[in-house]
């Protein structure tokens, strides 16, 4: 066990901004996901962990503060020289003579950057600058909070490859704090789903899926033709402007597949479509807490 967190609660003044009653366990090799809406308590979580925050309960772990590594949604660093001597100060190594240091400035394809003046870097430069300090420090858990904040989708999107290629043969635990659903399919393997400080659930991907969804989701335009013609089957909940079809069998899937192909209708298939999984985990919550509170 990494991190175990129980009864945990956090105050801003008289505001109850995080309430966990837990256990929420991070094991060696987790990649946790935590999602939620605007004042979820996302980062207030992280902040509660590293020690930024006052809290009172119980955050357990085996790792010492140094074994621990953070990139925060917003960093700051000085002016006064190119990036490459700030890397270097920071660091404590000089970039000719540190591999894995060469290595992460090759694959996040940051060697144009390095005569630069930190004001000078783009947004996805400036990422790409604390992400490369961040994984030098090789912790043995890192938090990522919402790493691709303020980017574009192109941006994010390369930025999130560059992520994945590094971590993917490696066993390094992560939290990444992210409301884009697509980026927490690639990286994460467990979700913590959180709603105005609360936890909604918390497990794997997988399961949680399997939990909210079924074995599988269909997924098309919401138009009045679908509407009608898949009005026999078991709707999830999802954004406006789709459809999303429960399939709880292999028998299912395929009688929906062939109604699909003959009417000529465009569709996509998955069994980890986060945003329809945080959708439906939100909606079964919030029906479960109008009916304890009686309303």
């Amino acid at each position: 066990m990494l991190l175990s967190i129980q009864n945990l609660e956090v105050k801003y003044g008289t505001e109850k901004a995080l309430s966990i009653e837990g256990p929420i366990v991070l094991e060696e090799g987790d990649r946790v996901g935590v999602i939620g809406s605007n004042g979820a308590g996302k980062s207030t979580l992280v902040k509660s962990i590293l020690g930024l925050v006052p809290y009172q309960g119980s955050i357990r772990s085996a790792l010492q503060p140094e074994e621990m590594a953070v990139h925060m949604q917003f960093n700051e660093y000085t002016d006064a020289m190119p990036v490459k001597y700030i890397m270097e100060t920071i660091l404590g190594t000089k970039i000719s003579r540190n591999r894995k240091l060469q290595e992460l400035i090759a694959e996040f394809e940051f060697e144009g950057c390095l005569g630069k003046k930190y004001t000078k870097l783009s947004g996805g430069q400036k990422q790409k600058f604390t992400i490369i300090l961040v994984m030098m420090q090789e912790a043995v858990l890192t938090f990522y909070d919402e790493v691709t904040s303020g980017l574009d989708f192109e941006t994010r999107q390369k930025l999130v490859e560059h992520m994945v290629r590094w971590y993917r043969d490696k066993e390094d635990s992560l939290v990444i704090v992210s409301h884009y659903y697509e980026e927490l399919e690639l990286l994460a393997n467990k979700l913590l789903i959180l709603d105005k400080g609360h936890v909604v659930d918390y497990g794997r991907k997988e399961e949680l899926f399997g939990r909210y969804c079924g074995r599988a989701v269909m997924i098309t335009d919401n138009t009045p033709q679908n509407r009608e013609l898949f009005k026999a089957y078991g709707q999830l909940a999802a954004p406006a402007h789709l459809l999303a079809l429960s399939c709880e069998s292999r028998e299912k899937e395929q009688q929906l597949a062939d109604l699909f192909l003959q009417h000529d209708v465009n569709y996509k298939r998955s069994n980890s479509d986060i945003e329809i999984l945080y959708i439906n985990a939100k909606s079964r919550y919030d029906a479960r807490q109008n009916k304890e509170s009686g309303r």
